[in-house]
């Protein structure tokens, strides 16, 4: 099964972790994947199920990076999760050295706080609150 142009609908938090497993089994391990979508639409959920298929960790391990800016998750193979909402501009991010982590697979929330940054090949991943815990997962990749 590819991914391209996946699209799924999730109605818990529960079926948000599944498609983020579906999601991981078929990411090449090179993926810088973009996560889009608004505070609370599930970004880190989806998260949990990607690393959490990756490596082998339990999803209770799997948390937003949200002050730390990046949290590294070892396993059969390493993920890279980015949380960029409180970085002020692209050029902090290259300060702290976070662009080092790139060429291996990097999961990026708000990276529209460092789109100048990103590479040329990627993943985006929108997710779109409807009503309730219901969500839209959409996934495209771009190549520039």
């Amino acid at each position: 099964m590819s991914i391209v142009g996946l699209k799924r609908i999730s109605k818990s938090p529960e079926e948000m972790v599944e498609i983020g497993r579906e999601i991981g089994r078929l990411l090449p391990k090179d993926s810088t994947v973009c996560l889009e979508g608004e505070l609370g639409a599930g970004k880190t959920t989806l998260v949990k199920g990607i690393v959490s298929e990756i490596t082998t960790l339990p999803i209770h391990e799997v948390n937003s990076p949200t002050f730390t800016y990046l949290n590294i998750y070892e396993g059969r193979s390493a993920v890279y999760h980015f949380d960029c909402y409180r970085l002020s501009s692209a050029e902090e991010f290259l300060q702290l050295g976070l662009d080092d982590y790139f060429g291996a697979l990097c999961l990026i929330e708000w990276p529209s706080r460092i789109s100048s940054l990103l590479p040329n090949k990627r993943v985006h991943i929108t997710i779109h609150h409807l009503e309730g815990e219901r969500r839209e997962v959409q996934y495209e990749e771009y190549s520039i």
